[in-house]
Order: C-alpha cells, then structure tokens, then sequence
C-alpha cells in the first residue's frame, strides 16, 4: 500500500455528488484496502456554498469556479458531475485532461457528443477519461463490454436505459392511467423532471445507446445516427391489447452491426412476456448483450439515484488509484472506425398496429387490400366493439416485413375517412 494518497476534486454536488462524498467517507477503509492507497476528497464545487447537503465538507477547499480543480496541484482525478454536453462541463474536462488529470463523469449527454475527441485528449496525454456512471446507474456494463465480454464479438446490445420511462409504463400497465396523469405522479415521487423531455422522448436512452455502440463495436460516436422515439404517444388501450397479445411494452435503445452498417435506435417495443426485460419493472434498467462464445449476458440494477451511481463512480476512481490501464472505448481512440447508418426504414421485422375507425361497410376491405398492396402479412386481428357513431379499436400484429412497406401501408389506410386519428405503430422485437 503507498504512502501516497490520491486526492480527488468533485464538481456538482447534486444528488450523485452528494453520495459520492458519502460512499468515499463511510466505505473509506475498504476503498484503501480494495485500492492499494487513501482516496481524499480535497476540493469541492458546486453553485451554492451555503446549501445545507446534509454531508460533512469541512476541511475540504471550496472552489466557486469549479475550473480551478483543472489546475490545482491538489487535485490529482476530477469528477464531473455538472452535466451538460457543452458549457463548463466541457471546458472543465477539456482543460483537467490538458493539465495531466484524470477525469470521471457521469455525463452521458458530454461523452455522447464529444466522446471520440476526448478519449483521443486523454489518451494523448496518458491520462483515464472513465464513465462507468453515465450508463445504466449502478450497472457495470461499461466494464463488462469493455473487459468482462472482450474475447467476444459484440453481435447486439440492447435495453431498459431510462428508469423514468420504464416506471411509467410499468404504472401504466398496473394502474390503466394514462401517461400524462403517471408522469405527474413520477414527477411527485422526483423520478421525472419538472421538464421531462430528455427522458420520455427518447433522448436520454439515445445518449446511453450511442455510448453502448461505440463500446461494443469499435466505432466512433454518432448520436446524430440514433433514431429517437418516445413514449409520450403510448395509451392504456395499447398496453391493455399488448397483454392481450402475450407482450408488454418496454423503451428500448437497441443497437446491431449489420452487413450495411449500423442500427441504433431508441423506441417503444412490444416484447414478449416471458423475456426476462419484459419483467425489468419500475426504476429499475437492463442491458442485454448478445456475444459470438459468452451468447446472451444481461445486467440489470437500479439505473440511478444517489447510491447506485455513485457507486458506478467511485469504482471509476478506484480502477484510477490503482493505476489500472484502459482504452476509453475498449480499442485505442485512433481506431474507431467511422460506421454506415442503417435507416430505420430499412428495419425488418413485425409490427402492432392500432386504428382508430367508425365501424362502416368497406372499411377492413381497405386495410386488408392496402397489406395486400405493399406484401404486409398479417398475423393477427382484434377487434373491440361495434359503433357507426363512435370510434372502435381494431389491432393487427404483421409478419416480418420492410419498414418501408409498413409505413406506406399505413399512409394509405389512414386516408380513408373512417380512420378516424393516425394509426399507433409499435415494433415487436424478440
């Protein structure tokens, strides 16, 4: 065991900093036995220095521009918690790499963007840029697709990346509210922002799955590449037929290399009820990785809060202490390689589809010979209800078909003046 301590500086002590000077203060003598020296907070940032965070930092130097840590002697790792994928966060990771620091995020919106150029930054300058955190929470699924799994060709990464969303489907489907009344409800309990945009539209799961890729395929990070869907436009009638129909619907971020690039995608799933993600309920995330030997690994945990992601960094700054040597992505920064984009319309697979229709003669007559038309098989019909006045449900599952085809189905049908609102689209995946 050294002598030497290695001193940290942390920026942003919201929830996940909070924890983090929590974990490294009551697990501190396991942390020195388990990393071969003391890990010492030195200097703290944060906007508000007078904030009472219910965690002891006297003693420790506060710094107002958390850009000093990037420069002081007394700070050998920074750990950047102030989010963001431009601003201070960047300028404050740019700067600490320049300066011959080691860097810790939790920024997935930060690494997403600009996650190519830093690791080049770092690797340069022999220095760890770590983000175990900014993925899945307390998951170690950066470390298990970076070393765990790597004597595997990655074949598909895909899972349950947004606690926020996965509880307000899961309360979707016990309670039969509807989304907007849940997402109240999430924002009460604080597993949803007052805007939540990030998390029900997708984007959150698209900066966790771009990250995902890069690691499991060797190629350069292109957020702009991710198909990003929500689920804002999911209703309690789509939840109720997909149990009807042996599914349950989930968000995934899904990402496949396949012979003409890659698919990366983020949107609401129909997945069969007896996969085990179909059971992944509430906060809680799931990351599935398919390998050419290990064949189907998954991780599951809770994907944030105060503990499990501060658990996720401080394991960051113990693999640091221990002077253990990485690439960021798995291969070094130089070869990642600039990778196709599959468009979604080139998807193949099944489909659930929802129209809304006033029950006339000739109205089934149209759907069936606009399938006939673009080669879509249907696999399965419900029908709920008889009105000529009101508008009834009727729900069809496909066989494998072209996206393409799906959507221009679905543009015809939707032409006909019984349907009464655009048809509701989910993609059944395996």
């Amino acid at each position: 065991m050294t002598d030497t301590p290695l001193k940290i500086g942390i920026a942003g002590l919201g929830t996940v900093g909070v924890g983090v000077v929590k974990l490294l203060s009551q697990q501190a003598d396991l942390i020195s036995q388990r990393s071969g020296r003391d890990i010492i907070v030195t200097n703290v940032s944060a906007r508000d220095s007078t904030k009472d965070r219910n965690i002891n930092i006297s003693g420790i130097n506060w710094s107002n521009n958390p850009l000093e840590m990037a420069v002081s002697p007394d700070v050998d790792v920074v750990i950047e918690l102030i989010g963001g994928h431009s601003g201070i966060a960047k300028e404050l990771v740019e700067s600490a790499i320049i300066n011959g620091k080691h860097v810790v995020t939790a920024n997935k919106a930060l690494i997403a963007h600009h996650g190519t150029e830093l690791a080049q930054l770092a690797e340069q300058a022999n220095v760890a840029i770590a983000f175990e955190a900014a993925i899945a929470g307390g998951v170690p699924i950066v470390k298990a697709l970076r070393e765990g799994l790597a004597g595997n060709k990655i074949l598909r990464v895909f899972g349950i990346l947004n606690g926020t969303c996965n509880y307000i489907l899961s309360e979707m489907r016990q309670t039969g509210k509807d989304f907007d009344l849940i997402l109240k409800e999430a924002q009460d309990l604080g597993y949803a922002e007052a805007d939540p945009t990030f998390d029900v539209e997708g984007i959150d799961t698209a900066h966790k799955l771009a990250i995902l890729t890069s690691l499991a395929f060797g190629s350069e990070l292109n957020f702009n590449s991710v198909h990003i869907e929500g689920i804002s436009k999911i209703s309690p009638l789509d939840i109720e037929f997909a149990d009807e129909l042996g599914y349950r619907i989930k968000l995934l971020g899904i990402s496949r290399q396949t012979g003409s690039g890659i698919d990366q995608r983020v949107h609401p799933c129909m997945v069969p009820v007896d996969s085990p993600i179909a059971h992944i309920e509430d906060v809680f995330n799931a990351v599935v990785v398919d390998g050419d030997f290990v064949g189907t690994t998954m991780y599951e945990g809770r994907g944030a809060g105060e503990g499990p992601t501060a658990s996720s960094v401080v394991s960051d700054i113990i693999d640091i202490a221990r002077a253990r040597k990485f690439n960021t992505f798995a291969i070094p920064s130089v070869e990642l390689k600039k990778a196709e984009t599959v468009p979604i319309a080139e998807r193949v697979g099944s489909y659930y589809v929802r129209f809304m229709v006033l029950d006339k003669p000739g109205v089934f007559a149209t759907i069936t010979s606009a399938l006939k038309d673009n080669n879509v098989s249907m696999e399965a019909v419900l029908q709920r209800g008889r009105s000529q006045k009101e508008a009834v449900p009727v729900v069809l599952t496909t066989h494998s078909t072209r996206e393409s085809s799906m959507l221009t189905t679905l543009d015809l049908i939707e032409k006909n003046e019984a349907v009464v609102e655009p048809p509701c689209m989910i993609r059944i995946e395996p």
